[in-house]
């Protein structure tokens, strides 16, 4: 039976791991697994299993998942598929017994224990139905068994509680975050030191062995309720305790004096009234009352989940445990999914980071290239300019030599037309002049000769 053999697994590795020497973990040697599994045979009146081992694989010894895929070849399909849950549970609390009496030394003898032995016990059929089998990070092709930091704060909280204690998650959880799995040593350890060192022992044991109860014996819901009588139709007041198969009720809370059993199976029914509740099984109908309207509307939930689980070869708290780790597994994919989109859009923005400094360093030096060319066409437009400027101030000074030149020439040909003037009035004068000289030469010459005649 498959389903026996998984809820098993977690205490048969403990034990297996306890026969495994030191210098090589994870693997065991057959003749002590023939041991082994000779007792768990027994337990499960299958005789003579372990004799398969010698032929198993041409090795010496085995790793686990050899040893488990053995154990569920040559001894658990000898089950037969039919076992009802109650039986089931009683042949795991036997396995149980056998892989702890294997390995409870490792773990009895540690310094300053709180955990009485018998407490220790109950804690480790708890890790072992809560644990997971996972590979061991640091050793290839090894197993190990760990409980998820959400089911130790399960398990704490539930204690703490029970304790009377006010359970503080955000420190819990700053506590654990770097641990997100707990092998038993180490779950003792951090109950011991932390929630229980300074707790009466008899605290401590009701507290630990109520948690077992809970949680080993698939118990759904406790607390008190009214129930009519058979025989004289009297409501009275009575301790019940619902568990997948069965509603027992007893004289009071301690639940030592058991009043009675109401079997339960898929054919049984609930029903609720106004203040009332009706259970229908095969044989009769029992009326329970609550105490007020949420009471009833919560036992209403329980008994009905109490009538679909009592069908099944699983535990109510497996079903439980199960549910909570498939809902970790789809978180651990929704956060991997979102850290891949994360990590996709961080790279993305990187990306789009480095195109956007790439682009600026382009625009930057393009911009650069666009100032120098801006810088050189002004520096050409300022030279241009100044060519300008000197070819302006050439024809200014080329004008102006030229004006003033020309000034020259006029006042030269004005000095020249002046000099003609002078020059023709002067000649006017001497022709006047040797015109009168003439004159007067021959006037004294007339005069002469008038003398002369005379």
């Amino acid at each position: 039976m498959a389903t026996l053999l998984k809820n098993v697994t977690n205490s048969i590795w403990h034990a297996f791991n306890s026969l495994a020497p030191s210098n090589s973990p994870g693997q065991v040697v057959k003749s002590k697994l023939k041991v082994l599994t000779a007792n768990i045979g027994t337990l499960l009146d299958l005789y003579g299993v372990e004799k398969g081992l010698e032929h198993f694989r041409s090795t010496p010894s085995l790793n686990f998942h050899h040893y488990k895929y053995y154990l569920l070849k040559e001894v658990f399909t000898s089950l037969p598929d039919s076992l009802t849950l109650s039986l089931v549970q009683n042949y795991e609390k036997l396995i149980d017994e056998v892989c702890w009496l294997i390995c409870k030394r490792q773990y009895l003898t540690r310094q300053n224990p709180v955990l009485s032995d018998g407490c220790l016990y109950h804690l480790f059929r708890v890790f072992c139905m809560l644990g997971e089998l996972v590979l061991d990070p640091k050793i290839p092709d090894v197993y190990q068994v760990v409980m998820h930091s959400q089911e130790v704060g399960f398990v704490a909280s539930q204690l703490v509680d029970s304790l009377g204690g006010e359970w503080d998650c955000e420190a819990f959880e700053s506590l654990t975050h770097n641990t997100p799995g707990f092998k038993f040593a180490t779950l003792v350890a951090l109950l011991e030191g932390k929630y229980l060192g300074s707790v009466d022992q008899p605290v401590i044991e009701e507290a630990v062995t109520a948690l077992a109860h809970t949680l080993l014996h698939d118990v759904i819901k406790k607390g008190n309720l009214m129930k009519r009588g058979y025989l004289l139709p009297t409501m009275r007041e009575y301790w019940f305790v619902l568990q997948p198969t069965q509603l027992t009720y007893y004289k009071n809370m301690e639940e030592k004096e058991i009043c009675g059993v109401i079997s339960l199976d898929p054919n049984c029914s609930v029903m609720s009234t106004a203040n009332r509740i009706m259970l229908h099984t095969n044989d009769r109908a029992i009326e329970l009352t609550p105490h007020d309207h949420r009471s009833r509307l919560q036992w209403v939930s329980a008994l009905q989940s109490a009538i679909t689980q009592s069908g099944s070869t699983q535990g109510y708290q497996r079903t439980l445990a199960a549910r909570r780790r498939k809902q970790r597994e789809m978180d651990e994919t929704e956060g991997r999914r979102k850290s891949s989109i994360i990590h996709d859009m961080g790279v993305q923005l990187q990306a789009e980071k480095l195109a956007r400094v790439a682009a600026e360093l382009q625009a930057q030096e393009l911009k650069e290239a666009q100032e120098k060319t801006v810088t050189h066409l002004e520096a050409m437009l300022e030279e241009e300019q100044a060519a300008k400027r000197d070819e302006e101030i050439v024809r200014n000074l080329q004008a102006r030599v030229l004006r003033e030149e020309w000034e020259k020439r006029e006042e030269l040909e004005q000095l020249q037309m002046e000099q003609r003037t002078l020059l023709e009035q002067e000649r006017e004068k001497r022709v006047l002049f040797e015109q009168k000289q003439k004159e007067n030469e021959l006037m004294l010459q007339g005069n002469m000769q008038l003398a002369l005649i005379i």
